[in-house]
């Protein structure tokens, strides 16, 4: 058996030339292998058991010799790949699951049944560069390059990636590579495999953007630190994978996603600082709110659609309102275009906030600064974490939102960011609670947190009316007006039935 040990980028074919050059300024020797054409065919059963079982089962021949081979769950965080796997010889494409190890195969797994009834998914079929360099530090590094495509139920996707696979010494070695190599702002990580694509493809099943963030899965035996490292790998992987829809098929609401999981990972800093210092991540919270500057004008650019759309009954309005209008066009031209969104996501600062995240999490850097109070509350029960500040969270909330007290416009507007911190520690932490009472306790709050960007919205439409001595544009500033008193008035009622649940952490 091999673990992999890789990093995966893809690349665009103006860096392709530079690679070799690219690697012998890095590399003490290098050995440049001769390329190879990899015709691969992958297998699993009709309702798809082994990628449930998350293993990859694939034939790979070249120059007319053919090996299997079996790639077991493994770990992704960031670009780096850590997969067990198994390779064997075999004299034809033909595969043969029952020659593998009965060891192998995770307990209970029906290998026989399995085996009958497999047949080839897709295939992938490439041209492979491989360099084999040695470090200054006596690391082993194999790169490779990949160039050609994945087939699938008559559709096809181009390859274009470059590996890198540790093979001896020290990861940091790999990560160093990976710092040359994402400082050409035309290389990105890869966050998933060609199976994972291949299955996609296959399936008809296209990479979507989450309609929320969802929650970080946690048993309720996890530890301090076992938590931490779940929330960042989640927040980490919730980033990359709406990268990857946005280069699939661009969106505002993609972006929106992406400002969603850099969010999660900086509340997941402040979520543990028994165990994170402020100190040891300092640079890594500069690079995210870099992040999330250079996409804060999304949330605004989603409401300026919002008014020109004409399932919304902004439309009329506003089309009624020639100067209001053209502001608002205006407005939309100034806007970041695709490319520029392209750019930003192949940057080499973009990739670097990328590996910096992966390399703390793997290295768990957080531990460099520990001393006995740090050891000891890594292993403390999160669960009695997550009951401690939820009931921080929620009488902080008690005492912004008293219960007898009626609230307006700027009441709840003021609310937005520690209502949406309350709703992200719920997120990081929440799933060891019951999924049912977790709901209900977290729904009218939910309301409230997109009442209060409903409300947001309207605020955008007044202050782009402002200043301006128009009577149209008086109309509908008066029609924002009683607009937002309804939506405070359907938010008081959440707020109101809120206080009858009782938090789910407490049962």
């Amino acid at each position: 058996m091999d673990t992999e040990i890789e990093l995966k980028f893809l690349v665009s074919d103006a860096v392709v030339p530079l690679i070799p050059s690219l690697i012998t300024q890095f590399a003490k020797t290098v050995i440049n292998k001769p390329s190879r054409s990899l015709q691969n065919a992958y297998y699993d059963t009709p309702s798809r058991e082994l990628r449930a079982l998350d293993i990859g089962f694939r034939t790979r021949c070249s120059d007319n010799q053919c090996e299997q081979t079996i790639k077991l769950a493994g770990e992704v965080v960031g670009g780096l790949h850590q997969r067990p796997e198994y390779n064997l010889p075999i004299d034809s494409s033909r595969p043969n699951l029952m020659a593998f190890s009965a060891d192998i195969w995770p307990h209970g797994m029906q290998v026989d049944a399995i085996s009958q009834n497999l047949y080839p998914i897709f295939s992938t079929n490439f041209i492979r560069r491989t360099w084999l360099i040695e470090t200054q530090a006596g690391a082993k590094i194999e790169v490779v390059l990949d160039k050609g495509e994945i087939a699938a139920s008559g559709q096809v996707e181009m390859i274009s990636e470059l590996e890198i696979e540790l093979i001896e010494g020290s990861r940091n070695e790999l990560f160093a590579l990976a710092d040359i190599l994402v400082s050409q702002n035309c290389i990105r990580l890869g966050l998933y495999s060609k199976a994972a694509r291949g299955y996609r493809l296959a399936d008809d099943n296209p990479l979507k953007p989450s309609k929320s963030i969802g929650f970080v899965k946690l048993p309720r035996s996890a530890t301090q630190e076992s938590a931490l490292k779940e929330a960042m790998n989640f927040g980490i992987r919730f980033v990359q994978k709406h990268e990857q829809c946005y280069f699939d098929k661009p969106s505002l609401k993609t972006l929106k996603r992406v400002t969603d999981g850099i969010s999660l990972i900086r509340h997941t800093f402040w979520l543990f600082d028994d165990i994170v210092s402020k100190d040891s991540t300092e640079q890594l919270r500069t690079e995210l709110k870099w992040l999330l500057s250079e996409l804060a004008w999304v949330e605004n650019a989603i409401q300026l659609k919002t008014y020109t759309s004409k399932r919304h009954a902004f439309y009329k309005k506003i089309n009624a309102a020639p100067a209001l209008a053209q502001v608002i066009n205006d407005l939309k031209e100034l806007q970041p275009s695709i490319d520029d969104i392209n750019a930003l996501f192949h940057s080499a600062r973009y990739n670097r906030l990328l590996l910096s995240l992966t390399t703390w999490l793997i290295d768990k850097q957080w531990r460099k600064d520990w001393g006995q109070v740090e050891l000891q509350a890594a292993e403390n029960p999160v669960s009695s974490i997550a009951e401690r500040l939820f009931n921080k969270d929620w009488k902080n909330l008690h005492q912004l939102l008293p219960k007898e007290q009626t609230l307006g416009v700027v009441d709840y507007l003021n609310l937005r960011m520690q209502l949406e911190n309350s709703l992200l520690s719920g997120n990081c932490l929440g799933s060891m609670f019951d999924k049912e009472e977790r709901l209900e306790f977290r729904l009218p709050w939910l309301d409230i947190s997109h009442g209060v960007y409903e409300l947001s919205t309207l605020e955008y439409l007044k202050q782009l009316c402002a200043g301006q001595d128009d009577e149209q544009l008086a109309k509908i500033q008066s029609w924002l007006e009683q607009k937002s008193e309804y939506l405070v008035s359907a938010m008081e009622q959440s707020r109101l039935a809120s206080y009858d649940i009782e938090p789910y952490w407490q049962k």
